[in-house]
């Protein structure tokens, strides 16, 4: 009974035990075939990487050789411009001392023609300071107090014209009323500068004395004044030092006063007659101030100062 129990089991089982051996069968197969790709999939890596070191072996030997050929030419020209510098720097510094030397020279020109400008203000005042004495000697002594000239008056039509007082110097004046302006000193200045044009309108620097009067009215806000004096720098010493200062400073006095059209005009006759200077600067700065540009003007150097 158990003999035929068994039999039965074990036909029974056969056709699970055949199919399990087919797959396991099948499974393998399956890993062989797997094995070999992968073993021709390393082999062709393989294969590349071999190639891609030898690539790499040989772009670095060319890197080196490139490296090389570059050192050589860089030696080569740093040769060449050491060469080419060894032949130029030789005439260029010769140039450059002479430049200095003329740069030096022309300083010390320079400086020869100022010391002479000043030597010839003060043999000019010096001049200025015989010829009133030798008008001095000349003219008949002053009548005694209370005399009466010809004409019946004191000091009439006939009296002589009085010279600078007695010790009175065209330099010393000058030079004291320079100082008085420059220390604030006005009244006393404008004393002083009144006295040198008194005496010594003929000078080389009455031209100075005028513009200062005017430059002292403008400090101290007289205006109309001021316009004055510049207008009898322009008209008595058209010539004169400060014919462009006076220019600018006419238009300024101009613009304090409101007239703005004429102190354009003023500052752009500046511009155009004194092109290059810093006075030039200053008149397109003011003309930017009222809003205007330097435009076109026909007014020539010549007209400016007739004005």
């Amino acid at each position: 009974m158990n003999l035929s129990r068994t039999f039965i089991l074990f036909v029974a089982l056969a056709p699970l035990t055949f199919g399990a051996s087919k797959e396991i069968v099948e499974l393998q197969r399956d890993v062989a075939m797997l094995q070999d790709q992968v073993q021709k999939m390393q082999a062709a890596v393989s294969e590349k990487l071999t190639t891609i070191q030898t690539l790499i072996q040989q772009t670095s030997d060319n890197v080196k050789i490139t490296d090389r050929a570059v050192a050589v030419m860089q030696d080569r020209f740093n040769d060449a411009m050491k060469q080419q510098q060894a032949s130029v720097s030789g005439p260029v510094l010769s140039v450059t001392q002479k430049l200095d030397q003329m740069s030096e020279d022309f300083r010390a020109v320079r400086e020869s023609v100022l010391d002479m400008n000043t030597r010839m203000g003060k043999l000019d005042a010096k001049m200025a300071d015989l010829q009133n004495l030798i008008n001095t000697i000349k003219a008949p002594p002053p009548p005694p107090p209370g005399a009466t000239s010809p004409t019946g008056a004191v000091g009439g039509p006939d009296a002589a014209p009085a010279g600078p007082p007695a010790g009175m110097s065209a330099e010393v004046l000058y030079t004291n009323a320079v100082r008085d302006q420059t220390t604030g000193k006005y009244d006393l200045a404008m004393q002083e500068f009144t006295d040198y044009l008194k005496y010594f309108s003929n000078t080389q620097f009455a031209s100075n004395a005028q513009f200062y009067i005017g430059d002292i009215y403008f400090k101290r806000q007289d205006y109309t004044n001021a316009l004055q004096a510049f207008d009898n720098v322009l008209e008595r010493f058209p010539d004169g030092n400060k014919t462009a200062d006076a220019h600018y400073m006419k238009g300024m006095a101009l613009m304090q006063l409101g007239r703005n059209d004429s102190a354009a005009r003023e500052f752009r006759d500046v511009y155009t007659s004194y092109p290059d200077t810093d006075l030039a600067a200053k008149a397109k700065a003011r003309l930017k101030d009222l809003g205007l540009t330097v435009g076109v003007s026909s007014t020539s150097k010549k007209s400016a100062k007739r004005r």
